[in-house]
């Protein structure tokens, strides 16, 4: 391994190009990972376009996430071979990323691919599902059951949004998806469980700070107008999760929602999540979701074609998830 080269997206400030790559370019930490998928995520799209607010250093691997076999680590819970995977943590941002053949990461943050899910449906999976997982934990353990009322999942053809659509359906709750193409993409989130599928321009703000009490609880991943016209929807004692900002990171609502009906809002950081919250989050993606509504949903590319997929998420025509084949190059 110490004199081979691999392929990597290495981003800079101006964009990012394929490029090779020694083994001296990783970062120096514990666990080196033979990497086999990445997927493309909206801070990935950011930083191989050379858009700003993702990178912390130049130049830099991008990729949020990578899913593929320990091949050496000095930490405690991995031995060569392992099938891992990783979310965040720095990764693509102030650490070198998955898109890449290689990784040296943290033995920590990384968690063991669930047997019942497989190597690429994990890379599938991703940031995008690991924070809808976090987001279902978060409400519920803010008291949010299926008994409780519907819930409203926003930017629902999105990565985030199509997983949690997908979890929440599976948990049992009533089902409520936001989108922007609702004429597109109503037939995909029905099958993956929605129960109802609505124009996203019906849940922005009207402009009154408060309107009718629709839903139980919003999982948010779109931030902005929508985010504010979500909260005027909820009922007394409501939760929203937000985790997103593709619909801008002003938010352009009032406090009425929290003092008048009580509502909270929990917001989700997928980032820097602790070991067992991350071990928890990956236990109720393995326990929820249906493998064959999850490949419905994803599509895989070669790693030279990383950047050409990323550019529909910039231009909000993606949906689903893309998945980066690394070996492939």
């Amino acid at each position: 391994m110490d004199q081979e080269t691999f392929p990597g997206w290495v981003a800079r400030a101006a964009g990012a190009t394929l490029e090779q790559l020694g083994p001296a370019t990783l970062d120096d930490l514990d666990t080196a990972v033979r990497v086999r998928y990445s997927s493309i995520n909206y801070k990935d799209a950011l930083a191989l376009h050379g858009r700003p607010g993702v990178l912390r250093r130049h130049p830099l691997i991008a990729g949020i996430d990578l899913t593929g076999e320990v091949l050496k680590s000095r930490h405690p819970r991995w031995k060569a071979g392992d099938a891992v995977t990783l979310n965040g943590a720095g990764l693509g941002e102030d650490l070198h990323g998955g898109l890449a053949g290689l990784a040296a990461v943290n033995g920590d943050d990384l968690v063991l691919v669930p047997a019942q899910l497989g190597p690429l449906r994990a890379a599938a999976i991703g940031t995008a599902g690991f924070t809808a997982a976090l987001s279902l934990l978060a409400l519920e353990r803010h008291g949010l059951a299926p008994e409780t009322g519907p819930i409203l999942v926003t930017g629902a053809g999105g990565g985030v949004g199509s997983v949690a659509v997908a979890l929440l359906a599976a948990a049992r709750y009533e089902v409520i998806a936001a989108t922007g193409r609702p004429a597109e993409l109503s037939s995909q989130l029905t099958a993956l469980g929605a129960a109802q599928v609505l124009d996203r321009a019906s849940v922005l703000s009207s402009g009154k700070p408060l309107g009718k009490q629709r839903w139980a609880g919003v999982l948010d991943a779109v931030g902005g107008p929508v985010l504010a016209g979500a909260l005027a929807g909820l009922q007394h004692s409501g939760v929203a999760t937000t985790c997103g900002l593709a619909g801008g990171a002003e938010y352009p609502g009032t406090v009425l929602p929290f003092i008048l009906r009580g509502v909270s809002l929990l917001g989700i950081d997928s980032v820097r999540t602790p070991p067992l919250r991350r071990e928890a989050a990956w236990q109720r993606l393995a326990q929820l979701l249906d493998p064959a509504l999850l490949d419905s949903v994803t599509r895989v590319v070669p790693l030279s074609d990383a950047k050409d997929a990323a550019a529909s998420l910039l231009a909000g025509t993606g949906t689903g998830r893309t998945v980066v084949d690394v070996a492939s190059a």
